[in-house]
């Protein structure tokens, strides 16, 4: 990572990391980056489903840096592919380390999402 890069898409969530996520090496646990993650795509795959959705696929996840207690956890959104009734959520997650600190990327991924119908059942995604 360069001191140029900067995060791609749009600001969908940002929260603190707590000593409660944290796993037995001291860093946030990956399972809460992952939840966090799927939280923020799935509201932006809802907004352009314009309904409900439901996450199905996380077809690529990287793992760059741990996210430490006292980061705060800023995660990216946007829309990069959409089908008939699915669509690929790019996601990237960054730190503020300790609040105030030096902006760093620490995990990237593509969630994939299905519009779904009261029934749960596919339904297509409307037009942009």
């Amino acid at each position: 990572m360069t001191e140029t890069e900067v995060p791609h898409g749009e600001l969908t969530l940002r929260t603190l990391a707590m000593p409660a996520d944290v796993n037995v090496s001291g860093d946030i646990f990956g399972g809460w980056v992952l939840s966090q993650m799927d939280i923020a795509a799935g509201m932006t795959a809802g907004m352009r489903a314009q309904g409900r959705v439901a996450t199905i696929a996380v077809d690529s996840m990287k793992f760059i840096r741990p996210v430490k207690v006292g980061d705060v956890l800023c995660v990216y959104t946007s829309v990069n592919r959409i089908g008939k009734s699915s669509m690929g959520i790019a996601i990237e997650a960054w730190v503020k380390r300790d609040r105030i600190g030096a902006r760093e990327k620490v995990t990237e991924a593509v969630f994939t999402f299905v519009a779904i119908d009261d029934d749960g059942l596919p339904r297509r995604v409307p037009a942009g």
